[in-house]
């Protein structure tokens, strides 16, 4: 996978690290010098300009980048600059980082669907969500273990958890389901919202786009999600 993160404070920094170290493309951009050359050693390749100019992000290999993170936290003018020239460089996924929940308003009003708290997320936990495709949130239990949300694929749609078999077959457990829904937040921009269907059991029915919450070895998660992806 190809990265772009934006902003290399301390969040942006630590996740640009944790990415390369999984084997990703990491290009880290910032305007502060300093931090350009402390992590170039660090990721693959570090670039200092100034993400809120037009002509200066079009240099930068936006087609073939992935995933592009705006996570400049200290200035949000900045970011929310930034981030609304990658809405309109179509690049393709964007994530942003908020620390307001103004911002947060305003960063779904212009159509941004991920959105970082990384006072409440840390860069391990983003890093492991965006290493394994399919992957909509994780949480590491134990260094071998962890919860992981997943959208419910095509292939499951209309089937219960006893017909599939996930704890005999995978040695996965679905805890529960979760339904997204949207809404209006305070600004009339519409959100997604994620009601929760309860505990799971073996008549629980999956329905596509819904997301499942998996409990098991990282191993088998990883052997399941890669298997889904690929079919």
């Amino acid at each position: 996978m190809k990265y772009i993160i934006i902003g290399l404070g301390n969040f942006g920094t630590s996740l640009a690290e944790k990415l390369t170290a999984m084997g990703n493309e990491v290009i880290g951009v910032d305007n502060n010098l300093d931090r350009v050359e402390a992590i170039k050693e660090k990721i693959t390749h570090a670039i200092s300009l100034d993400a809120t100019d037009f002509n200066a992000v079009t240099n930068l290999p936006l087609k073939d980048t992935d995933i592009v993170i705006v996570s400049i936290g200290e200035d949000l003018g900045a970011n929310i600059m930034a981030t609304a020239l990658m809405k309109q460089l179509k690049v393709k996924r964007l994530i942003s980082r908020a620390v307001s929940s103004l911002q947060e308003m305003v960063l779904e009003a212009m159509g941004v669907e991920e959105i970082i708290h990384p006072e409440e997320e840390t860069a391990e936990r983003w890093s492991k969500k965006l290493n394994l495709e399919g992957v909509v949130d994780s949480f590491e239990v134990t260094g071998e273990y962890s919860i992981v949300e997943t959208e419910v694929p095509e292939e499951y749609d209309g089937k219960t958890l006893q017909e599939l078999g996930l704890k005999r077959k995978h040695n996965i457990i679905v805890l529960t389901t979760i339904r997204i829904a949207t809404e209006n937040n305070e600004i009339g921009a519409r959100k997604n919202v994620s009601i929760v269907q309860g505990v799971a059991s073996a008549q629980t029915k999956l329905h596509s786009g819904d997301v499942m919450v998996l409990y098991g070895n990282n191993s088998d998660i990883k052997k399941l999600l890669t298997s889904l992806n690929a079919s």
